[in-house]
């Protein structure tokens, strides 16, 4: 079901009160007019940047009197990440309210190919751009393809479907943080040989088979010592990831390293602590949130492979308004960016 996010717009008294200072010195700023002290024009600077105001972009949308719409297709289920795109998605409300856009949230089983071509092709006609996080599939890219022949602009969030006639893909370079993930298991597991698990939502999904074929890389050719197995599914849900990884880890007690693709990450982290082996499997997984930073606390998890939620979130939505305005894609402010995240270096 589609959740509509509405607000009222952002203002200049919105922004003049988050920095604390007078309208008439926004004002200054704005038009760099001098007078103005400047650590107090870096504070005003960080609030126009913090809430991504654009007063000349707004009025100029306002005065065309054009109203948007744009779907994202985000999975169903408890995924912590997507959570949070999709919260920062609802505190961009005023940005969207300001430019005349509506946001509808419309979740789906992103795992299951026909679900998610029936769900894409549902909206054709509706709304005049859609972000998905998309299955690569045959039956995926003929909805995509299809939703772009009838003049809707798509975007791919997080997953990408390159074969698609998808209009642009916002997301980390997932072989890269395949690598990384790779260079980080096996340099912490040392002098130990062994074996190293891989769990993973779907190979279907486009970042996990990516990500996995960067960590492959890295393992074979740099650490010889340890022998990777044959990559779990767990569709991103935590019982069933704990379900798998725990049958493994009885068959393997020479596991040394493992590598979480997606999320379930709770469940990773209960089949390990069960087994007694929460402290002697080097553990790296993806995206800081509030149980990934509590697993790092606790030394359960080693690091973790961040990429910016609230930065996908406003990239997908100002591609989209790029793209149904035919104006350039700002490829550089648009790139995302990964980060390694261990215990001391929390944010």
């Amino acid at each position: 079901m589609a959740d509509t996010l509405t607000a009222t717009a952002l203002t200049l008294k919105d922004i003049a009160r988050e920095a604390g200072v007078s309208l008439a010195t926004v004002d200054r700023v704005l038009h760099n007019r001098p007078g103005v002290r400047p650590d107090t024009v870096r504070r005003v600077k960080a609030a126009i940047e913090r809430n991504a105001f654009q007063p000349h972009v707004a009025a100029a949308e306002l005065a065309r009197g054009r109203a948007r719409r744009f779907a994202f297709v985000m999975p169903s289920g408890p995924n912590p990440f997507m959570q949070q795109i999709e919260a920062y998605l609802g505190e961009m409300s005023a940005w969207l309210s300001a430019r005349r856009l509506g946001v509808e949230m419309v979740a789906t089983d992103v795992f299951d190919h026909s679900m998610l071509a029936a769900s894409l092709e549902a909206l054709s006609g509706d709304y005049d751009g859609v972000a998905v996080v998309a299955l690569d599939h045959p039956g995926v890219r003929a909805a995509i393809n299809d939703l772009v022949d009838a003049g809707t602009k798509v975007v791919t969030l997080v997953s990408d479907v390159p074969s698609s006639r998808r209009h642009h893909y916002v997301g980390i370079d997932n072989i890269a943080a395949g690598r990384t993930a790779g260079a980080l298991v096996g340099r912490l597991v040392g002098q130990r040989s062994g074996k190293v698990a891989i769990v993973a939502g779907s190979q279907g999904l486009r970042d996990h088979a990516e990500r996995i074929f960067g960590f492959n890389q890295v393992m074979a050719a740099e650490f010889p010592g340890l022998s990777v197995l044959p990559v779990l599914e767990g569709r991103d849900e935590d019982e069933r990831s704990e379900q798998v990884l725990a049958r493994l880890l009885g068959r393997h007690a020479d596991i040394v390293g493992l590598y979480n693709v997606g999320a379930g990450t709770q469940g990773v982290a209960k089949a390990l602590s069960d087994a007694g082996r929460d402290k002697q499997v080097v553990f790296v997984g993806h995206d800081v949130t509030a149980l990934t930073r509590r697993l790092l606390l606790q030394g359960v998890m080693d690091a973790a492979i961040s990429q910016n939620p609230g930065h996908e979130a406003r990239a997908a939505v100002r591609v989209l308004l790029a793209l149904a305005r035919g104006e350039p894609i700002l490829h550089e402010q648009e790139k995302i960016r990964i980060d390694i995240v261990m215990r001391d270096n929390l944010p």
